[in-house]
């Protein structure tokens, strides 16, 4: 037992407004992976991005949510958090009183653990929530689910990572598995089965398919053509929620620096997109090197790795979403947009991509990534809990 395990814990709830609070509540990251269990694989965010995310007159995700926030403190220590969210949205599509655990992050003691959770189950009972899912970031579009397994390699960008205890503390206090996320890793040194090659010509030939690159400068409009097919693609998916306009485009702007080459793609009959693939470079190992700062000097290693060099320094990618009308589905155009993509990685000289993440239950694109030769290296799991 640590020295932060003797005394129970202190609740402190964080008021977005108090600026103070909310940067202790951004760093407890940093407590759990480099103080209480340090880990060579975690990587710290950006602390700009968080300070960005969790103001609510910045992130447009707040102007349909209800959320509220707590650090967990011992002997002038932060040592814990988790936010309670209840998202009407996700209320309106389901037609279920079901709230989020949002950005736990805790040291190895369970009475942590349980005052974290009882508080958040306290307060999203009060909503009239009577179950909730989570981790989340925030919601299931933003990271989701507790790392269960692949504790050995460092996260692709926008992927959770914690240690091994978070599976442990959140059983022990009443969730249990809802869905188990997969994520894949690809060797792009090699190239994509012949099989899959023959296949993804013979659909592009039937289905009169075209493939073209993302117009990035008319960025908007094809950011709107990915969200409306995003919101058909994905609306059957477990713990899905619809993003309107101003939300998914927020989400976006952030993604011209990391998408290379003709990594974003979309697929036309007749001129009309039906399917879309957005893959981005991974600059995680950059940001591994800032310790979550930019500034004064870290703007400038960013632009210089990112921009200036990638191709000394991006050495992968990750296929981030992926979305077909629901006319085109099981046709095979999920073999031949990954094909795509995989060319598009190695035209970029790109060593390894990863895929994901995808339901454990959406076996007929889990099957397609293991005969592009995808292999399995991580499973994020979200949990549930019923309130009432």
């Amino acid at each position: 037992m640590t020295a932060l395990a003797k005394r129970a814990p202190e609740l402190i709830e964080v008021p977005l407004s108090d600026r103070k609070l909310v940067e202790r509540f951004i760093r407890v990251p940093w407590t759990v992976n480099r103080l209480h269990h340090p880990s060579p694989h975690w990587v710290p965010p950006l602390l700009m991005d968080r300070r960005d995310y969790l103001n609510p007159n910045k992130n447009p995700f707040f102007e349909h949510v209800e959320a509220a926030f707590w650090i967990a403190q011992r002997d002038g220590q932060d040592i814990g958090r988790i936010a309670a969210v209840r998202d009407a949205d996700y209320v309106k599509f389901h037609g279920e009183e079901t709230g989020y655990y949002g950005m736990f992050e805790c040291i190895d003691d369970e009475d942590v653990a349980a005052a974290l959770i009882a508080k958040a189950d306290a307060w999203l009972r009060d909503k009239g929530c009577e179950r909730a899912i989570g981790p989340l970031e925030l919601s299931m579009n933003y990271m989701s689910g507790a790392l269960v397994e692949g504790f050995d390699r460092p996260p692709d960008v926008n992927m959770p990572y914690n240690p091994p205890y978070y599976d442990r503390l959140l059983s022990g206090q009443g969730l249990e598995k809802g869905r188990d996320l997969y994520y894949w890793d690809i060797d792009m040194t090699k190239d994509a089965p012949a099989r899959i090659v023959k296949l993804a010509e013979r659909v592009k030939t039937k289905s009169k398919l075209t493939v073209r690159p993302m117009d990035t400068k008319n960025w908007e409009a094809e950011v709107a053509t990915c969200l409306e097919i995003y919101n058909d693609a994905w609306e059957k998916n477990w713990g899905f929620v619809p993003v309107g306009p101003k939300e998914f485009h927020h989400i976006a702007k952030d993604l011209k620096m990391v998408i290379k080459g003709d990594l974003g793609m979309f697929a036309e009959v007749d001129r009309e997109p039906v399917a879309f693939a957005l893959s981005i470079v991974d600059p995680n190992p950059t940001f591994k090197k800032l310790d979550g700062r930019l500034f004064p000097t870290g703007i400038f290693r960013l632009v210089w790795e990112l921009v200036v060099r990638p191709k000394k320094y991006v050495r992968s990618g990750r296929l981030i979403l992926m979305g077909i009308r629901a006319p085109y589905r099981g046709r095979g155009l999920d073999v031949m947009m990954m094909l795509e993509t995989h060319r598009a990685a190695q035209r970029l000289g790109l060593e390894r991509g990863g895929i994901g993440w995808t339901l454990e239950d959406n076996l007929p694109v889990n099957r397609a990534i293991e005969h592009m030769g995808g292999e399995r290296v991580n499973v994020h799991r979200v949990y549930e809990k019923k309130l009432v």
